[in-house]
């Protein structure tokens, strides 16, 4: 059985920064795309991020892009979503999700729909 476990969610204040991480087991880790999807109170689920299997094709959604960073440590089974210069829109709960049909010379996926794999999301928080 796969599961992900999200960490490092917490409270901090606009302008600041926070690292969430993503430890995955039970299945093969280096083989799945891995991502990162947030939902706000009252908003649908968002694509963040995506990876593909040795991090060589990166995916953002605009609002991200140049403050928030996907990396992944296969050798540790864990994804990372580094978040800088974080804004007060940026709250939300953050989950990770992997992609086991991911293969390389496909597209890397931004769809919820795409992912097979959900973990139970990590609270962030960013205050004014």
């Amino acid at each position: 059985q796969v599961q992900l476990i999200e960490s490092g969610g917490g409270l901090v204040q606009a302008g600041g920064s926070l690292r969430v991480s993503c430890a995955v087991s039970g299945g093969t880790f280096g083989r799945y795309a891995m991502g990162w999807f947030r939902q706000a109170p009252g908003k649908e689920r968002e694509f963040v991020a995506s990876i593909s299997w040795a991090g060589g094709i990166i995916n953002y959604v605009d609002s991200v892009k140049g403050r928030f960073t996907i990396s992944r440590d296969n050798a540790k089974n864990t994804v990372y979503l580094q978040m800088n210069s974080l804004k007060i829109e940026d709250t939300a709960v953050y989950y990770c999700a992997a992609d086991r049909d991911f293969h390389p010379g496909s597209q890397l996926p931004t769809s919820a729909l795409a992912f097979d794999y959900w973990g139970q999301g990590t609270q962030v928080t960013v205050s004014s």
